[in-house]
């Protein structure tokens, strides 16, 4: 098994399975609180990843662990279901539920990248020789990544799994973020719109085949995106280091 795979099953898979449930559980819980208790009542109000998997077996389960071995990362996904009746009466709530999923995702990335930053101060963590998606930092006193991973002992992996999280949770966050259906971000944006208006962009979005042509779309924007947010993550936790 090479380095990269070990990585994507010990790191990126479960750091995946954790923050795809925070994310779909903000959803259902947003929804629960705004009136509709579809996904509730289907028990996706939970940080357990299995419900999750069971209503998405292919996009949770499948194709992360596919990935995990094909790619050296987890890609997938996952829904929680609401009712497109009580979104129409509602799209203020609507598009509070759909904030909520992104704002779990902030979340994790504001506590992981905290915590790195308290490892840093307190001296558990360094700053490494080459900074990536999945290390922000070493161990303190590690030669560099493959002297990190050498060492092996807690502070390194906590290291590499932080650094995972939090970058994970910032490409969930600002994908989803996107204002393109079947994104949260092109509901999310009716927030900001005079009510009778947001109505009718919910009910553009619903047109047959803008789901996929938004999904083309943001698969083809967010790359242009990824390194200005790792730069800025960078900035973060290394002011003018790099």
């Amino acid at each position: 098994m090479s380095i990269e795979i070990f990585h994507a099953l010990v790191f990126w898979l479960p750091a995946f399975l954790f923050s795809t449930t925070v994310h779909e559980a903000a959803h259902a819980w947003a929804a629960r609180r705004g009136g509709d208790s579809t996904a509730a009542d289907a028990g996706l109000v939970t940080l357990s990843p299995l419900p999750h998997m069971a209503r998405s077996p292919l996009g949770m389960v499948v194709v992360p662990v596919l990935t995990s071995f094909t790619h050296g990362v987890t890609l997938g996904w996952a829904s929680a279901p609401f009712d497109r009746e009580w979104a129409d009466r509602h799209p203020r709530r609507a598009a509070l539920m759909a904030a909520a999923g992104p704002a779990g995702n902030l979340a994790i990335a504001a506590a992981a990248l905290l915590l790195i930053r308290i490892g840093l101060v307190v001296g558990w963590f360094e700053p490494p020789s080459q900074v990536t998606l999945d290390r922000l930092v070493d161990a303190a006193g590690a030669a560099g990544a493959a002297g990190a991973v050498a060492n092996g002992g807690a502070a390194d992996f906590f290291a590499h799994g932080l650094s995972v999280l939090a970058m994970l949770n910032v490409i969930l966050a600002v994908f989803n973020l996107l204002p393109l259906p079947p994104l949260d971000g092109a509901s999310v944006v009716t927030l900001f719109l005079p009510e009778k208006l947001a109505r009718r962009v919910a009910e553009v979005h619903r047109a047959p085949g803008l789901s996929f042509v938004g999904l083309v779309a943001a698969w083809q924007l967010f790359p242009m995106l990824t390194r200005p947010l790792f730069a800025l993550v960078v900035t973060l936790l290394h002011p003018g280091l790099y």
